[in-house]
């Protein structure tokens, strides 16, 4: 790169950002993150590489602005602007989210992942053939929810030729793991070239000196402190004053620079910082109202602070906020008065309610009301944060105490939404500070139990949700419900780690308070799972299997229901129903998909991975995984990677799935939830029986005996540890395991439970009574479409066979039990059955493998995807990355495992 401009020590900061610019032109994507203290010279870094690349790359350049923090999705609003004429390229749930988050099309508040997926098509769609240079400066200074969609995009970028700069002062959170330039402070030779430059007439040495000093490197710092100096002190060398930071040092200099112009100058200069759009006309008219003339724009021009122009900006980002600080909190209100006298009420109300918030000292109900409408607005457009915020200042300004407190509690809610549970917790005990009715008493109570359980998730989260959800009874049922149903989440994920009279307390509570004569899906699944922690599966079975064909029948089901179908996925693994469990998971997702519900789907898609397991389609499973790491990438979920530790296991992968299960066991015990142990139990008991170390699988298994009423994973480990126990010689531990499976499968009375009890029952028989359990179990097993426990019983009676010396009829059952488990996935258990057929003299087929050049987790992540059948769109949307990019990974992998197109995948994989 070249410039017109020498910028003396950037020499490396220059590079690595020309670096980024090539690497987009040359098809590759990146993100940079260029953060240093104010006036340390990002700014004209990015002027410098912006004017070398003006030709070669097209330029999108936008400036946050700190006073548009609270206006939900307004920085994306700047940065897409010039863009939507791209949008009607997005797939239709993007372009439609990201046409509701900037106001362009009413509609239901949009997912903000859809949201960044379709800035990230926005930016594929502007970069064309020619590639993009994006740069968001002062970024800040971006509301919470375009920092988030622009942060996603970031993450995201791949193979489309764009290169993102976001410019900061210090990375925030939001922009965490992003790849990062820090610019610092210039080395001391620079320093004193650049303080020569800003003081031609020479400086006292011991004031030279005390500047390099205090500027530290800042080349804002090394050019205007010393205008703040008198001749006598440059000539003198009388001490500088003042220990302030040196940003305040900063910001008063510009600000002492700008004293000699007129009062009403300065004023101007005060309406232009206070208006973050730049639009001309309306800062022309604003002045109007504030009687201020031309020629105060021609001071403030003639003073280098303002640039007029198509739009109205500062010489340096600093100085906004200098002017903005400095200025009198009634000159702050009489500018933000005059503002919101010219911004039209009809098509920019949100910002005109802001001014008139930030113009007005006493509570008003006036204004009050109408930032009650703005946050009602930014709700719809998914800006959880933008909506607290209105309604924190709507609360502040309400002066009837009852509406204010009904403000504060929606304002609670909404920061709770946005992810800040303590900001939450703090409005709540401004709440607690008024007057209270009952409902007002219940709000709080399930808002602050909420709050709570998101910040430490302890044994007491349980029973305050319970307590708030009996409070609110009388006076809100649909949310008392929801409470309830949070409340007895809360205590059966925290299992043998929580309080067992806690679930019960629960449960119990909502059998008072549901009515046993609904159909409606969610009172079904509530008084199902209540009835099944109580009173059993028997008891629960009727309630709980018209709750899931209520999930599977309602046309469209609202976010209540939506969110609570896992809980009948979850109740149809406890029912031993694979059909139904399916059913449910498939359909939670592809409405979670549809809707944009990324919140939704980890949990959805972890159900949904293990009906895949249960069906012996491990693939699909590994691709379900695949997806959800992509949500917890872009979203932060928490939820532990259970789906990665089942199919190591299934994998017979051992250390892979001992350092998930360490992990796993680790995290559960911070969380308080004994459903990581019991996974981490059952996972284990799997691989050990699978490797055939069933000892070790004894000692995974049995940790889960005292649990089995949790059922669940506690009680799928009993299959497992009847088979260990068998294999070790501990027939009093296998009854014993035997006795409580039958507990729980015998009640249940499908065909899955039936099919488990009898091939646990085979390993404990004798000839023929045993000879038949298997066979019933392997025709069960089979009728189910459950491959993999067709191959384990078929394992199982092999291994039978040949004790019994039956040569010919325990190979027919361990090679067609190899040719499943192999085919399947389970090498664990292949492996076993191939040790088998060696003592049988019959060594098992191998399966030809070619070398080839390994995948990156990525291009593996695309090729399942391809293997199933979708599209570079499709797989675009599943995994958060662009269909440019899914197009590039599927030519690499193409290219490494030599195949031709999508058809040739599968056995390409397979091989693999």
């Amino acid at each position: 790169m070249t410039g017109t401009v020498t910028l003396r020590g950037r020499d490396r900061e220059l590079a690595e950002l020309g670096t980024l610019v090539e690497r987009a032109r040359a098809g590759r994507s990146g993100a940079l993150v260029v953060s240093g203290e104010a006036g340390v010279g990002k700014t004209v870094l990015l002027d410098r590489v912006a004017g070398d690349t003006a030709g070669l790359v097209r330029i999108e350049r936008i400036v946050a602005s700190e006073s548009e923090m609270e206006l939900a999705y307004a920085g994306l609003h700047q940065l897409c602007g010039p863009m939507m004429g791209s949008a009607g390229s997005l797939p239709v749930p993007q372009r439609e989210a990201i046409e509701v988050a900037l106001g362009l099309r009413e509609g239901p508040a949009p997912s903000p992942f859809l949201v960044g997926l379709a800035l990230l098509g926005l930016l594929t769609e502007d970069a064309g053939d020619r590639s993009l240079l994006c740069v968001v400066d002062d970024a800040q200074w971006l509301d919470e929810a375009s920092g988030r969609a622009v942060a996603f995009a970031a993450r995201r970028l791949d193979a489309e030729g764009v290169a993102v700069v976001l410019v900061m002062r210090a990375v925030g959170p939001v922009f965490a793991g992003l790849p990062r330039l820090a610019v610092g402070g210039l080395d001391d030779a620079d320093s004193r070239a650049l303080l020569r430059q800003a003081t031609p007439g020479g400086l006292d040495a011991r004031i030279r000196d005390q500047l390099i000093a205090e500027a530290r490197g800042n080349p804002l710092a090394l050019r205007t402190l010393p205008r703040t100096l008198s001749p006598a002190e440059i000539a003198g060398g009388f001490a500088l004053t003042g220990s302030m930071p040196l940003e305040s040092r900063i910001e008063q200099s510009l600000v002492a620079q700008l004293e000699p112009l007129p009062a009403t100058a300065r004023l101007l200069l005060l309406l232009a910082a206070a208006d973050p759009t730049g639009d001309p006309g309306l800062l022309w008219r604003a002045s109007e109202v504030l009687g201020l003339t031309p020629a105060d724009f021609d001071a403030a021009e003639a003073a280098g602070a303002l640039l007029v122009g198509t739009r109205v900006g500062f010489h340096h980002p600093l100085v906004r906020s200098a002017v903005y600080q400095a200025a009198s909190p009634a000159d702050r209100r009489r500018v933000h008065g005059a503002l919101a006298d010219v911004t039209s009420a009809e098509h920019d109300p949100d910002r005109r309610a802001w001014h008139r918030a930030n113009a007005t000292l006493l509570p008003d109900e006036d204004v009050a009301a109408d930032l009650e409408r703005s946050a009602a607005r930014a709700r719809t457009r998914g800006g959880a944060a933008a909506t607290g915020a209105f309604l924190e200042r709507a609360a502040e300004l309400t002066p009837d105490s009852s509406r204010r407190v009904g403000r504060l509690l929606a304002a609670a809610g909404a920061k709770h939404d946005a992810g800040a549970p303590d900001a939450a917790l703090r409005l709540l005990e401004a709440a607690r500070a008024l007057p209270l009715s009952a409902l007002h008493e219940a709000l709080v109570a399930r808002l602050g139990a909420r709050a709570g359980y998101a910040l430490r998730r302890d044994a007491g989260s349980a029973r305050r949700l319970l307590a708030a959800a009996r409070g609110l009874e009388g006076h809100d049922p649909v949310l008392a419900q929801d409470t309830y149903i949070e409340a007895l989440a809360a205590a059966a994920y925290g299992g043998r780690l929580g309080d067992r009279e806690q679930v019960a307390a629960v449960a119990r509570a909502i059998l008072d308070a549901t009515p046993a004569d609904s159909d409606r899906a969610r009172d079904l699944i509530l008084r199902g799972q209540a009835l099944l922690a109580v009173e059993g599966q028997e008891a629960a079975l009727g309630t709980l299997r018209r709750a899931q064909r209520a999930f599977l029948e309602q046309a469209t089901p609202d976010s209540l229901q939506l969110h609570w179908m896992w809980f009948a996925s979850r109740a149809a693994q406890d029912l031993w129903d694979p059909g139904m469990l399916r059913a449910l998971a498939d359909r939670q997702v592809r409405l979670a998909r549809a809707e944009g519900v990324v919140t939704v789907l980890p949990i959805a898609l972890s159900l949904l991975m293990l009906a895949q397991t249960v069906d012996g389609d491990l693939d699909a499973a590994e691709a379900s995984c695949d997806e959800i790491d992509a949500v917890k990438d872009v979203t932060g979920h928490r939820l532990p990677a259970y789906g990665r530790m089942f199919l190591a296991a299934y994998r017979g992968q051992a250390e892979e799935t001992e350092r998930w299960a360490a992990r796993i066991r680790a995290d559960a015990g911070k969380r308080g939830e004994g459903y990581g142990l019991s996974a981490a139990n059952f996972s284990e008991a799997i691989l050990y029986n699978g490797l055939g170390r069933f000892a070790d699988s004894v000692a995974s298994g049995r940790r889960e005996l005292p649990y089995t009423h949790e059922l669940n994973h506690a009680m799928r480990t009993l299959l497992e540890l009847v088979e260990a126990a068998v294999h070790t010689g501990d027939r009093e531990l296998a009854e014993q395991a035997f006795g409580q499976l039958a507990g729980v499968t015998r009640p249940v009375g499908t065909s899955w439970s039936i099919a488990v009890l009898a091939m646990s029952g085979a390993q404990l028989a004798d000839g023929a009574q045993a000879e038949e359990l298997y066979l019933d179990a392997i025709k069960r097993f089979e009728h189910e479409r459950i491959p993999v426990m067709t191959g384990r019983s078929r394992l199982l009676y092999g291994e039978f066979l040949r004790h019994q010396g039956r040569d010919a009829d325990a190979r027919e059952q361990l090679t067609t039990a190899h040719r499943v488990l192999r085919g399947r996935g389970l090498n664990g258990f292949a492996d076993r059955a191939a040790r088998e057929l060696e003592a049988l003299g019959q060594a098992p087929r191998a399966r030809a493998r070619g070398p080839r050049a390994p995948l990156t987790d990525q291009e593996l992540n695309v090729a399942r995807l391809a293997r199933e059948g979708l599209t570079n769109r499709d797989i675009g949307a599943r995994l958060f990355i662009s269909a440019r990019t899914a197009e590039y990974h599927l030519r690499k992998v193409f290219a490494k495992l030599g195949v031709k197109g999508r058809a040739e995948l599968k056995n390409a994989l397979d091989g693999s």
